[in-house]
């Protein structure tokens, strides 16, 4: 099976300003589409030829796993983007996130160290595990938790590709702008849907 980068829900410019055309078209366009062409050139003889991108995460090891992870991780985190976010989630996953967090704001700060202190390159995420319970967990590299069994709902990509032209290596600029992008309709449809 050929993977294909996927289209993105809003055009290049419409995150502006917190992420710029500029970013997204090397981010989105450069990066995002060398993982798909490298998986694609990965996959023949490799015993993934036919597996889905989760199955991929899930299984495989070395290249094909960390160009499959890292299609799945930027689709994911690319699609959590609206430019008419609303700045904090409503309803019932509100309440889930008060009840997990104490509060929104300790959420948001909570997940805010936990992108801000990753070292080097990878992903920040809020998961639901089994039961329901969310947590925040960190990822180095391509990983993805749904190789631990979790349900992602939420990611911060902080390798410096997702920031660096916007932001320099200013990280915590980058995390304070991220927050204005947010989607929470999405991020708590992810959760309704497990």
């Amino acid at each position: 099976m050929a993977f294909k980068l996927p289209e993105l829900p809003y055009s290049l410019s419409a995150l502006e300003p917190h992420i710029s055309k500029n970013t997204l078209e090397f981010h989105y366009g450069k990066h995002h589409q060398a993982y798909v062409n490298n998986l694609n050139n990965l996959l023949p003889g490799s015993g993934f030829e036919n597996a889905g991108l989760e199955d991929i995460i899930r299984e495989a090891n070395g290249g094909v796993f960390n160009n499959g992870a890292q299609i799945w991780n930027h689709t994911f985190y690319f699609t959590t983007f609206s430019p008419d976010a609303k700045g904090k989630p409503e309803g019932s996953f509100a309440g889930l996130i008060e009840k997990e967090f104490g509060s929104f704001d300790d959420f948001k700060a909570q997940f805010t160290t936990a992108a801000a202190t990753l070292f080097g390159s990878g992903w920040a995420w809020l998961v639901r595990d089994n039961n329901g319970a969310l947590s925040i967990v960190k990822e180095s590299n391509a990983g993805n938790p749904l190789r631990d069994g979790l349900t992602p709902l939420l990611t911060c990509d902080v390798w410096e590709h997702a920031y660096y032209l916007d932001y320099q290596n200013r990280r915590p600029d980058y995390l304070k702008a991220y927050w204005d992008v947010i989607d929470w309709n999405i991020v708590a449809g992810r959760f309704d849907k497990v």
